[in-house]
């Protein structure tokens, strides 16, 4: 699987956590400070992913995430974009998290897996800079 445009991710400097809240909590101010949040209310939950460090003690979260910026802006008319990244690391065993923003998309991979992922994407011809 290939995308229709060739990638560039940047991987981001900070580690990140994806919490879970219940889906009637109101939206803390810990989850919106710092350079990177994504806040979306379902009904079934209120998903944060922020900054580890500003988690607080006693939150559902899953801690060593770090967040690979597809280089945008991306139009809306491209296809195949989160494919063509999740392929080559499914292939690789990575698993990932994925969040779309109105510009990009971004994977995340757990820290530790960083390396792996970042050699099957460069294997895939997508361009990983640190």
């Amino acid at each position: 699987m290939s995308c229709d445009v060739s990638l560039t991710l940047s991987v981001l400097p900070i580690r990140l956590a994806v919490c879970r809240l219940a889906p009637d909590a109101e939206r803390p101010a810990w989850a919106e400070a710092g350079a990177f949040s994504s806040i979306t209310r379902t009904p079934e939950e209120l998903s944060i992913v922020c900054a580890e460090a500003r988690v607080p003690p006693g939150v559902r979260c899953e801690p060593g995430w770090r967040a690979l910026m597809v280089h945008g802006p991306l139009d809306f008319s491209l296809t195949g974009i989160l494919a063509g990244l999740a392929a080559p690391l499914a292939e690789a065993g990575v698993p990932l998290f994925a969040l779309s923003t109105f510009e990009t998309d971004y994977v995340l991979v757990r820290e530790e897996e960083l390396p792996r992922a970042a050699r099957a994407l460069s294997e895939a011809g997508i361009n990983v800079l640190f």
